[in-house]
């Protein structure tokens, strides 16, 4: 699990492949064995190499290796032709156990450095796979039975990157050859499809093309900057979730972005995630010789929980409903940013409830519908619900199992009323408590988790959080913790390729260009953009004087959902000639009939 999960409220920002359990073991053995012979024919062209890890992954695999020389273009390829000849070589892979003694023995007589180091962390008894008698490594499996059950067209090398030994920059930088592999070359070949079509997708290109958002080397990593056009797409979000909980009852505030380390204390989150947390300073003016005492927050709660006990609450007052757009930091490595959906700096439309024990499913339905409503309006149509629960045998979770119970059971109820597809995953709650995480899949059938909703017995608990009850008495309300968006980082990046770049009218940064054949149109064409902008469509006018076939053109590359060409015929009909992208040409039609269709179609979330 990545670590923007584990830190509460938002949930992985890389994609989730979900398979069926029989596809997932089959193609585990595919893709295990495929990094093995990989390291094989590796050590084979490279006897100096040294090999450290290689699993499978959601696509295909990957090994990490030692070598001074970076690999090259024809480095690859000359790999794949000697992984070819590994497979036809048909060696059975045969599984070994041993002693943790004997292990380190061997290792030591084939000078592996990182696997002596990879030992420490294993118990006996060890297991070794081979293939053959020519190759061998440490791995729990699984794996085919033959190379030959590897289909030699099934497989391909995709490329080469740098990566820290153990995830650590201060350490070794290794080089990370990834390939893919499948069943059969038809997988392959669908695989490659969906993979063309996600470059072509890929957030960070249509969000440079489109002029939305960029990263800059003097910023930083991971801190994206928003252009205007970006800034529009997000206010546009904002204000429509803003809107829908207004109606819900939900109550504004505003929190800092720094906070004293004991709150996060209190809360749990500094013993267990202070690695992934920026310190900032200390409140002392002699900084170096005194203990951390701000940070930059990686999350809001409990900012909203010192807002709830700000003043005593009745249980007339519940429940309390507090949301926040709050921009979030967290310490991701570099080498693991990626665009939009992975980043350091974050904003999370976060919201926090305070409820009675008698309100809790209540409002924890309403959280699940107004999540749904949300994922209608975006045409985000093909989600299923994961229960992330607490694994039993882990010691990372706080809490009674009586608190954990309850807790779990209150989901349980939620999903199954709304007659929601679910699935259960054990190990994935927050430490404090079991969440309702909704995965969506996109066009290219990736999945990505996106609206979480949790329920927390536990930090209620450890902030001495109260209410006054009917009889005058004190009693502990339930936090309920809700995030429909996720990050708004994270959604956009998944909506520009999701939409292909290509938003709906409403969430278009703009809606309408103007489009002058001649510059002695150009006044006329300003004004409708002024009379266009007091109606609150977001409408600009194409002043480059180029002929209109190329402006024309420009706006389809920009994926502009309307254009609106204007010359002597419609300066006369007082009327703009109209194209759009989802129907084409509509003809001549009057400024005031075009404002009232823009505005139906924005009203409706629909195209117009």
């Amino acid at each position: 699990m990545v670590k923007q999960s584990t830190l509460i409220e938002v949930s992985e920002q890389q994609p989730i492949k979900l398979l069926r359990t029989s596809e997932s073991y089959k193609l585990k053995c595919i893709r295990h064995t495929a990094s093995h012979i990989m390291a094989m024919a590796v050590q084979k062209l490279f006897p100096e190499a040294k090999v450290t890890i290689g699993p499978w992954t959601e696509t295909g695999f990957y090994y990490d290796f030692d070598i001074s020389k970076p690999f090259s273009d024809q480095d690859l390829k000359s790999i794949k032709k000697e992984m070819v000849k590994i497979i036809k070589s048909k060696l059975p892979v045969i599984k070994e156990e041993i002693t943790l003694e004997e292990a380190r023995e061997r290792i030591s007589k084939v000078q592996e450095p990182y696997k002596l180091e990879i030992l420490e962390n294993i118990q006996a008894p060890i297991t070794l796979y081979h293939l053959g008698k020519q190759w061998w490594d440490l791995c729990s499996g699984p794996h085919l039975e033959n190379t030959g059950d590897l289909h030699p067209k099934a497989f391909d090398i995709e490329s080469v990157a740098g990566a820290y030994w153990r995830g650590d920059e201060t350490r070794i930088q290794l080089q990370r050859i990834y390939g893919t592999a499948w069943e059969n070359p038809e997988q392959l070949a669908e695989y490659k499809k969906r993979k063309e079509e996600a470059l072509k997708r890929d957030h960070r290109k249509l969000g440079k093309e489109l002029g939305l958002f960029i990263f800059s080397n003097s910023v930083g990593p991971g801190l994206p900057l928003w252009t205007p056009k970006g800034t529009i797409v997000r206010s546009v979000l904002e204000s429509f979730l803003k809107e829908e909980q207004l109606k819900r009852g939900y109550l504004p505030v505003v929190t800092p972005h720094i906070g004293k380390v004991d709150l996060f204390k209190t809360s749990g989150h500094w013993q267990n995630y202070k690695e992934d947390m920026f310190p900032l300073m200390s409140d002392s003016e002699d900084a170096k010789n005194e203990e951390i005492g701000f940070v930059l927050k990686p999350m809001n709660c409990p900012f909203h929980i010192q807002i709830y006990k700000s003043e005593l609450r009745s249980y007339r007052d519940l429940p309390v409903r507090l949301a926040e757009f709050g921009t979030v930091y967290r310490y991701e490595k570099s080498g693991e940013l990626g665009g939009l959906t992975r980043v350091r700096g974050f904003t999370v439309d976060d919201s926090h409830l305070f409820v009675k024990p008698d309100q809790l499913d209540d409002e924890f339905l309403d959280v699940v519908n107004l999540i749904l409503s949300v994922f209608e309006s975006l045409q985000l149509k093909k989600f299923k619900a994961r229960l992330s629960f607490r694994d039993s045998n882990s010691d990372k979770y706080i809490g009674s199992d009586e608190v954990w119970e309850k807790s779990q059971n209150a989901i349980y109820r939620a999903v199954k009323m709304l007659n929601i597809d679910y699935f259960e995953a054990k190990g994935e709650a927050a430490f404090y408590g079991p969440k309702l995480d909704f995965i969506f899949q996109d066009a290219l059938d990736r999945e990505w988790q996106l609206g979480t909703v949790q329920v927390d017995y536990n930090l209620p608990e450890r902030f001495n959080l109260e209410y006054v009850g009917e009889e005058g008495d004190k009693h502990r309300p339930i936090m309920i913790h809700r995030a429909p968006f996720g990050s708004l980082e994270r959604l956009i990046g998944i909506l520009i390729e999701e939409y292909a770049g290509d938003f709906p009218l409403w969430l278009s940064p703009v809606q309408l260009r103007i489009l002058p054949v001649s510059d002695i149109y150009l006044d006329y064409a300003k004004s409708v953009m002024k009379i266009m902008l007091a109606s609150k469509i977001r409408a600009e006018v194409d002043t480059s004087g180029e002929r209109l076939g190329k402006m024309i053109r420009r706006g389809e590359k920009q994926k502009i959902p309307v254009m609106a060409i204007i010359g002597s015929k419609e300066m006369e009909a007082n009327s703009l000639n109209i194209r759009t992208r989802k129907s084409g040409e509509l003809g001549l039609i009057t400024t005031d009939d075009l404002i009232k269709n823009i505005l139906e179609t924005i009203s409706n979330h629909d195209n117009f």
